[in-house]
């Protein structure tokens, strides 16, 4: 190991850091500084074997840097290491349609391999991809051809540790054996307010040995003892995942701030010129030594020869395993709903049933989907029949059995989606919704085609009471930008609906099921509900005679409004707007054929809050909505005593006429 240059790399790469931050006035120096070596090691000594060349090299190491908020670290180490990731850009940090965003963003920047800054979630990305490494493996290597063995790295502090979702998944990866993960824990015992024992007294070794990870603490300014540890790391295939505890000096290269909490901000870039004398660093700033730049480009040079190694058994194996190939290379049925039978008419069932019987079909369309449950699959219904368990025993299982972690079960999805080999989807009650919700958030701002499938919708889940019944949550979850929020009304919307979420590409969707019995609305056609719902809502009765009313519905109350229609007699238009994303979406002429602007006497049902109907009821319009927590009492009880009838429905509509 060439010691010196990764010396001089370190230093240099601190330099960036301190003169990025220190031109901005914002961001986070402690990590950059504290754990330089660190990405010494990782970039410029074979730590991670990658090829900047090919960012999207399928056996590349995956690196994700949980505490998103060290940035600078990793676009330093990008940069030096040969990303298109120019100096104009690292000069350019934190500001306006930069390549280098405050926190690291998927798809805005080559070698970003998620989108971190929420503390926690990128060890859970970490695991994610770990899981998603360890299943390709077992699906795709051969005998005569090992096409996946990568590691998987994260590199995070105290902070991340003590957010519970990390707690979660580290959880998981420790049952499920998961080896071929690398966490890099920056131990530097400072949090952003103290002194981390303010907070903290937890024995990190014995915690990770207790969630059957192999750990081992370093110094971690030691290019030596990093440089062994990562390589014993990932030479053990023991069954335990691995942890390197660094302990760092946070701010490191600053005096004035090392070592203590006013080290973790851009408080020491106050100190930039000092700061740069101290570690030989020459006046010019955003400094890198032609030294520097020979040995990265060395680096590139061995990995891109490990890249073409690689390439040639790929090639191999592609030609000897054209369908195992055509399954790598992804993609769904170009027509997904013709691969989903048809139901009976007259079908009565909980679409989470529903979604029980359509998930076995798409399951069959689409080989690479995979299903998970926070350990209620007897309730939500979405084991893949014939699909295997995930785990130490079965790595190309298609169920994973998540346990009650909520949280975690998202982070880990976000992972699986961020590699891109496998579709990722996952189940739990509605009402649990927002123990994942950072995870869903961070799904929608990295555009990730996770599916959630969420049951038991509303308060017609009935004697659990209040506490599981979730009428808050609907709307909660339709006010995050970019998520596809799917409240089918019965078995073929649906239908309608699992194909629009598992064909979508460009961020996650909400499958919103329920627990009780709902008829079906066979007065439609099959195509007119299933197609509906790829258009987020459509005409579920046309009226007779002059439009003169709109009643508007999702989910288990389409029955009441068109109930309700019956009783109101002639005029009267029903609307199914199982999604207000995709409604929105079509052309402004569909959208005025569904709703007319004409017609301002507008009544929206649904057994939730009334929040986020407005933009379609208007100021002359009404909400027969629970904006209220519900009661415990059975469940058609409770959706009577709170107005979700026909009868009511009708009552309200009349009074707009």
């Amino acid at each position: 190991m060439q010691t010196e240059i990764l010396s001089q790399a370190a230093a240099q790469a601190r330099g960036l850091a301190i003169d990025a931050i220190h031109a901005c006035s914002s961001g986070h120096l402690g990590l950059p500084l504290g754990c330089a070596e660190i990405g010494a090691v990782l970039y410029g000594a074979g730590g991670l074997r990658y090829n900047p060349a090919a960012p999207k090299w399928l056996n590349r190491d995956r690196f994700v840097l949980s505490g998103g908020h060290g940035s600078m670290f990793l676009y330093s180490w990008l940069h030096l290491s040969g990303y298109h990731l120019s100096m104009d850009e690292v000069k350019n940090f934190r500001q306006l349609g930069s390549e280098t965003p405050g926190h690291p963003e998927f798809g805005d920047t080559e070698g970003v391999e998620a989108t971190t800054g929420p503390l926690g979630q990128g060890i859970g990305n970490a695991v994610g991809y770990a899981l998603s490494a360890k299943a390709a493996a077992a699906k795709f290597n051969t005998a005569e051809h090992t096409i996946f063995d990568q590691h998987v790295f994260a590199l995070h502090g105290d902070g991340c540790l003590q957010e519970g979702v990390a707690k979660e998944a580290i959880a998981f990866a420790g049952h499920n054996k998961l080896d071929n993960l690398i966490l890099i824990y920056d131990s530097n015992d400072v949090t952003l307010d103290a002194m981390a024992d303010q907070t903290q007294s937890e024995d990190a070794e014995a915690y990770f040995i207790s969630q059957n990870f192999d750990a081992v603490t370093i110094e971690g300014h030691d290019l030596g003892a990093i440089a062994e540890a990562i390589a014993h790391a990932k030479a053990s295939d023991n069954g335990k995942p691995k942890v390197i505890i660094a302990k760092t000096t946070i701010g490191k290269g600053i005096p004035e701030v090392e070592g203590t909490a006013a080290g973790h901000g851009e408080g020491g870039a106050k100190f930039a010129e000092a700061a740069r004398r101290g570690l030989g660093l020459p006046e010019e700033t955003f400094y890198v030594s032609d030294a520097v730049r020979t040995h990265f480009a060395e680096v590139a040079r061995a990995n891109a020869a490990l890249h073409a190694e690689w390439q040639v058994i790929f090639d191999a194996w592609k030609a000897t395993n054209p369908a195992l190939a055509a399954q790598l290379e992804g993609g769904e049925p170009a027509d997904l709903l013709g691969q989903i039978p048809e139901f009976d008419a007259g079908t009565k069932a909980a679409t989470r049933a529903s979604g029980g019987s359509v998930m076995q079909a798409v399951a069959k369309a689409i080989p690479q989907l995979i299903s998970g449950s926070a350990d209620l699959y007897g309730s939500t219904k979405n084991y893949i029949k014939d699909g295997g368990d995930f785990g130490p025993d079965n790595f190309a299982g298609r169920n994973i059995w998540f346990g009650i972690r909520e949280h975690g079960m998202g982070a880990i999805c976000n992972g699986i989606a961020y590699d891109g080999i496998f579709k990722a989807s996952c189940a739990t009650f509605l009402v649990f919704a927002d123990y994942m919700r950072g995870s869903i958030r961070l799904a929608s701002l990295a555009k990730l085609p996770v599916t959630y499938i969420f049951t038991h919708d509303s308060v017609g889940v009935g004697e659990d009471g209040p506490t599981h019944q979730p009428v808050e949550t609907v709307s909660g979850l339709r006010v995050i930008p970019n998520l596809d929020v799917i409240r089918p009304a019965d078995a073929e919307e649906t239908a309608g609906a699992f194909a629009a979420a598992l064909q979508r590409k460009d961020g996650p969707t909400a499958l919103i099921l329920t627990r009780q019995n709902i008829p079906a609305q066979d007065s439609l056609s099959i195509s007119e509900r299933r197609e509906g719902v790829l258009k987020g809502g459509y005409i579920a009765k046309k009226e007779r005679g002059e439009l003169k009313l709109i009643l508007m519905a999702t989910g288990s109350e389409l029955q009441h409004a068109m109930g309700a229609a019956e009783q109101v007699g002639d005029g009267v238009r029903v609307v199914s707007l199982p999604c207000f994303e995709r409604f929105e979406r079509q052309s402004a002429n569909y959208i005025e054929s569904v709703l007319p602007s004409s017609c301002a006497a507008r009544v929206a049902v649904e057994a939730g809050v009334s929040s986020t109907w407005g933009q379609y009821v208007g100021f002359g319009g009404k909400t027969v909505c629970i904006d209220r927590f519900g009661m415990s009492a059975p469940g058609d009880t409770v959706m009577a005593e709170l107005g979700m009838t026909a009868d009511n429905v009708a009552e309200v509509a009349k009074s707009l006429l």
